[in-house]
Formats: structure tokens, sequence, C-alpha cells
């Protein structure tokens, strides 16, 4: 067992001023926003992969969001509609793939349309260029989708991310260190923060930010602090069309504001596959992307959380519907089908799944928009929700800027 006196045994000279906890884009952002604003900062990532961007940012329909559906002057409609801008302009920077293409929100119900009009007016309060469409300009866009009525939201794209973390880690000039897991932190060290990776090393920082994804709040309690939330994980399940060519773009139906899932939509990626998704089920495991993956101890902290059951029985209606076509391929071809009328359940090929950390309250509540705390030589990123990729550049500098004042306070 390891133990703090041991950790401050093991204590030299101090590695770095910034030692940063999760090689994922937020967490890359982070030290390439860091060595941006204070030249000379040494900064270091830890990732426990062999390489960046292997869970969440890159395991998603690499989206650009423009921030329509999000509530005006939250943090996740400021960062998306400033991040996607930048992200495009990061992209080209880099060469890094990636394309403009705009998207339809697609009406298919009646009951569907105040909620599509109510998006329209939340997209102008936000900055967005949105157009209203009619079932013939539909079919104009995408002649294979059906629809009642239809916004186009002009500013959505698709790219990579993975190349955009692999980019930003090179470009931050910060020390990466892949493969190495966290097992313990001593913030009682004289000088800092110290902290022990599995394979027996110490770190030692003046300042920690834990960027840790689906392990945030593992990490924000190894650090002594409390985060008042659990991340309870959801497998998002995609399939791939093998028609591709009944899709020309990115289309989405009109969400369930009830639900922090957008449904699923069609979304023709930067190499031109089309995946469809996600079909948001529980994750048995943090790192669970199929059903046989099963960690008790993780799957036993989900289960203890009292905000788990409380989100059992509200949203259960929904969750049935969404376990249902996690094990039926044919209830989620005629999900599909709402949308896209021509396809068939061969046209459906099993594609990667990703797991989303979904930040959850003691009271059942889910956090919708990033969470980001503070504790003593610490800062905390603790739900980073869709749209986070989009968002990473803006989102990288807050957390930046929180970790630089921390440096400065000693």
């Amino acid at each position: 067992m390891v133990t703090a006196a041991g950790m401050r045994g093991a204590r030299g000279a101090l590695d770095c001023d910034v030692l940063v906890i999760g090689g994922g884009i937020v967490g890359l952002s982070t030290a390439y926003a860091i060595t941006r604003a204070a030249p000379g900062t040494r900064v270091t990532v830890l990732e426990k992969e062999p390489g960046p961007a292997r869970h969440q940012t890159g395991r998603n329909s690499g989206v650009i969001h423009s921030g329509i559906y999000y509530r005006p002057g939250s943090l996740k409609a400021r960062y998306a509609v400033k991040g996607a801008a930048e992200m495009v302009k990061f992209c080209a920077e880099y060469d890094i793939a990636h394309a403009v293409t705009g998207k339809l929100i697609v009406a298919t119900d009646r009951a569907e349309l105040p909620r599509l009009h109510a998006l329209v007016q939340r997209g102008r309060e936000n900055g967005i260029p949105v157009r209203e469409l009619g079932p013939a300009q539909i079919a104009e866009l995408e002649p294979e989708v059906r629809g009642l009525a239809a916004i186009h939201v002009g500013t959505t794209g698709v790219c990579d991310f993975t190349a955009v973390a692999q980019q930003l880690a090179e470009a931050s000039g910060a020390e990466i260190r892949y493969g190495a897991e966290v097992t313990a932190i001593d913030r009682r060290a004289d000088l800092g923060v110290a902290v022990r990776t599995a394979d027996g090393a110490v770190v030692r920082g003046r300042v920690l930010v834990n960027c840790a994804g689906l392990h945030c709040d593992e990490v924000a309690r190894l650090t002594g602090d409390d985060p008042g939330m659990r991340i309870i994980p959801f497998r998002g399940e995609y399939y791939e069309l093998a028609r591709p060519e009944l899709v020309q773009g990115l289309v989405y139906p009109v969400p369930d504001p009830a639900f922090p899932f957008l449904g699923v939509h069609l979304t023709r990626g930067i190499d031109g596959g089309v995946h469809i998704g996600p079909n948001a089920v529980p994750a048995l495991a943090r790192e669970g992307y199929d059903w046989g993956t099963v960690r008790p101890r993780e799957l036993g902290a989900t289960l203890s959380w009292p905000g788990s059951w409380r989100i059992a029985r509200r949203h259960w209606r929904y969750g049935a519907g969404e376990l249902r076509r996690s094990v039926s391929k044919s209830a989620f071809t005629t999900a599909v089908r709402r949308l896209l009328p021509a396809v068939t359940e061969d046209d459906l090929v099993p594609a990667p799944s990703g797991v989303r950390a979904q930040a959850v309250l003691r009271d059942g509540a889910l956090v919708d928009d990033f969470l980001i705390r503070e504790g003593v030589r610490a800062v905390h990123v603790l739900n980073a929700p869709s749209p986070a990729a989009t968002a990473s550049l803006p989102v990288g500098r807050e957390v930046a800027r929180r970790a630089l004042a921390a440096l400065a306070r000693g």
C-alpha cells in the first residue's frame, strides 16, 4: 500500500509547475492553453492509455456542434458557439481533415413541431444562423429523408478529433507521459502535489488539473476533495450504414428536452462513412463499451449512488426504449426509419461504441452544463458534456486560467 509519507519521502525537485491528469481533448487543450498564456510554464500530462484520445474524444461521432441546443448564456452555449469557429480555424491551420457541412434537424411528428420552432428561437438567441425548411426543401438536401418540417444549421461540421488531440499534444510543448495510470495523490506534500502512477513512479507538481473524464470524480476524491457528484457511465451504441449514399450530410431528430441525449441521428463523417446512433444505455463499467464488459467495483459504485436510482425512477420509460433498441436490431431499425424510411436491418453494420461520462448529483439531477470546481492547488473538470470536443479550445483556456491563478497563489 502506498502511504502519503512514502510519497513525501520520494520527493525531490518538482517535475513541473502544472500536472494535468487525462490525455483527452480537454486535458490536452488545457496544456496547450497554459503554455500559450504563460510561456515557460512546465506542464506534464499523465495519460493511462498508450496514446491520446482513447475514450470519449476518440469514440464520438466527430461532429463540430453549433450550440443550437443549449440554453442562452450557459457555458455550453457560449463555449460551443465560440469553440466551433475556433475548431474550424485550428483544423485549417494544422491541415486536419474537417468540413463545415451544416445539418438538418427534422420533425417527423406534429407533436415535435413546437420544439422545433423553439430551437429556431434558441439558435437565434445564441447567434447561430438557422433556416426553416418544408418537406420539399428537406428532399432537396436529403432525398431519402422524410419529415414534416426541418431547420438547417449552417455552422455545424465534422472533423477528426483524435487528430486534433494529437496536434494539441505536439503543439503544447508539454511533457506527455502515456501508460501513466494514477493510483495515489498526496496533496500534503510540502511544495505541491505528488502523484504516484501504477508503475511506481512519482511525479511532482505545484498545481494539479483533473481532466480524467470517466474517472474525474475518483481522481477528485484521491486529492481529498469531495466532488459532490458521481460519474454514471452511459454507453452510446452506433451502427455504420452499409449504403452511405442514402445520407448526404448530418440529419438529427428533434431532441427530447427532458433527457440529455440528442437521439439517434445520421452522421456522414470526415471519412465519407455514415454512422447512425447513438442509442444510449447504462454501461456496466466506466469503459464498458459492450454488455460483456462488467467491472463489479465500478458497477457497485453506480448502484450505491442515490442519484442513480432517482434517474431510473424519473426516466424509466425513456430508458426502456433505449434498452429495447440495444437488444433488438429490428427496434433500432424502426427508430431510424422515422428519419430514413429506405433503411433496412441489413443496411446497419455494428460499429464501435462510446461511453459518456455523465455527472449525476445525489438527488438524481443530471448535470447539464460544464462543471469545474477548485480545491487547494487543484482544478477539477467534473462534467464535460457534449459539446466538449467542439468547445475544447475555450474550455481549455478557462481551466488554464484557473490553474495559472492557483499557481500564482502558491
